[in-house]
């Protein structure tokens, strides 16, 4: 049995590894299907503190994976499909049936950014493609970007992007915004924001340099055109990584984790990082209720004498 097992392998995740790990607990670290979590697919981060310079995504991920490593954490490749934290020991079922048993657990899976899909999408994200306007926008100084949505996301992420970008382009399906009215009209109002109405992306375009323009489909007439960007930004949601813990943990209409803090109802169980975070999906955040949910994990088993 473990005393703490981390299910994630983010900047919440590895965190958490750090800090019980240098308290002499051991935590078992699952990665999931992406080690490392969203900032693998990011290659420059520049607003993480103590690289004045930046770091790509991987190696800062991979320095903390060896940092937390270097205090005596162990990494398990898998994906927790199911858990059951109705007694303790906690038992979490793995693929291929394995289940391990837990003292105490922290669920740090993250949320998966949505994106259309497009082939052409996903072989570009992180040279252009990306869901993060706060993470990304400051690369795209005086060039033109374009970003998917038409929701309240994608009004304030538009407005935040004209900080930087010479001209933003809304690509909307519809012919009115989803937005509240008083985003819909900021973002409708704003000089740099055009609107691409009854539109949606047919094909994102791209050379070795990484995003060039994208292809468009008016969505009545068909009609193809085209639009040179830079940047490519997704606004349409993100989706929690909490289907393990369906009718275990309390969860907001869209799937991200209810916690006081980072504590979930259930004593011992702690959420990190974007999987109850909706609002400032950060890395820097992220490490921040990674330690969190450390601290409180350590002093659960000191109160169980552990």
């Amino acid at each position: 049995m473990e005393k703490v097992v981390i299910i994630g392998a983010g900047a919440a995740g590895l965190t958490s590894a750090i800090y019980t790990a240098r308290a002499n607990l051991a935590p078992l670290v699952i990665e999931g299907m992406q080690p490392g979590g969203q900032l693998t697919t990011t290659n420059d981060v520049e607003n993480f503190p103590g690289f004045p310079d930046g770091i790509d995504g991987p190696t800062l991920m991979a320095h903390m994976r060896a940092q937390a490593e270097r205090f005596g954490a162990k990494y398990l490749f898998g994906e927790v499909l199911k858990a059951d934290f109705s007694e303790r020991p906690f038992k979490l079922t793995l693929t291929g049936d394995e289940v391990i048993e837990a003292q105490t657990v922290i669920i740090a899976t993250g949320a998966t950014a949505r994106y259309l899909g497009i082939e052409t999408e996903q072989k570009l994200i992180g040279r252009g493609v990306s869901a993060c306007a706060t993470c990304d926008g400051a690369f795209y100084r005086d060039v033109p970007v374009v970003i998917v949505g038409g929701g309240d996301t994608a009004c304030e992420e538009a407005l935040f992007l004209t900080r930087f970008a010479s001209k933003v382009t809304m690509i909307h399906r519809r012919d009115e915004l989803r937005a509240s009215k008083i985003m819909a009209e900021r973002a409708m109002n704003h000089e740099k924001i055009e609107i691409a109405w009854e539109s949606v992306v047919d094909e994102v375009l791209g050379d070795d340099s990484g995003v060039v323009g994208v292809n468009i489909k008016n969505v009545k007439t068909g009609d193809i055109s085209r639009i040179d960007c830079t940047g490519y930004f997704s606004a349409i949601g993100h989706k929690p990584n909490t289907d393990a813990f369906v009718g275990q943990l309390d969860m907001d209409d869209v799937g991200y984790l209810i916690a006081d803090g980072v504590k979930t109802k259930i004593e011992g169980v702690y959420a990190a990082g974007d999987v109850s975070d909706a609002i400032y999906r950060q890395a820097v955040t992220a490490a921040g209720t990674g330690c969190a949910a450390a601290l409180e994990a350590e002093r659960f088993l000191e109160v169980l004498g552990e």
